[in-house]
C-alpha cells in the first residue's frame, strides 16, 4: 500500500501536534510551514481529522488545532480512516465480488489478508509510538 500525500500530510500534522504541550493550540499556518505542507490542503486533512474526533478545531486570533486526547490513545489506523476512510488497495476488493476473470481469485484473497494484517499492524500503534520515533 502506498500512503496518498493526504495521509502522509495528516500524520506529519498529528506528530507536529502531539510533540506540542498538552493542551496546547497551534495555528494551521505554524503547523504547515514547520512539516512544510501546502496550508490549504493541511486544512483539508485537518478538517477530516476534526470530523473524527481526533482534532479540535480552535477559532479566534489564537485559533489553531489541537489533540482530543493524549497520543497513545490515538491509534496509526484511526488517523489513516479518518483521512481516507476504509480504503482497499484493489478495486475488486471494494465491490466485495470475486475477480470476473477467475471467478475466486487468489491475488484478491493474497491482497485482503495483507491488508488485514497491515491495519492491524497500524491500530496498535499509535501516535506516542510514532512521536517517539522523531528525533
Amino acid at each position: 500500500m502506498q500512503f496518498t500525500k493526504a495521509e502522509e500530510y495528516g500524520l506529519f500534522g498529528a506528530v507536529h501536534l502531539a510533540k506540542q504541550p498538552r493542551g496546547s493550540v497551534i495555528s494551521l499556518t505554524e503547523i504547515s510551514q514547520a512539516q512544510n505542507i501546502p496550508d490549504k490542503f493541511l486544512a483539508k486533512i485537518f478538517q477530516s481529522m476534526t470530523r473524527a474526533g481526533i482534532l479540535k478545531s480552535h477559532r479566534g486570533v489564537r485559533g489553531g488545532f489541537s489533540l482530543t486526547k493524549m497520543p497513545k490513545k490515538i491509534s496509526i489506523a484511526e488517523i489513516l480512516n479518518a483521512i481516507q476512510g476504509d480504503t482497499d488497495p484493489v478495486k475488486c476488493i471494494s465491490n466485495g465480488k470475486p475477480c470476473n476473470q477467475r471467478g475466486d481469485c487468489a491475488v484478491r484473497d493474497l491482497i485482503l489478508e495483507g491488508r488485514k494484517q497491515m491495519f492491524a499492524y497500524y491500530d496498535k500503534q499509535t501516535l506516542e509510538d510514532l512521536t517517539d520515533r522523531v528525533r
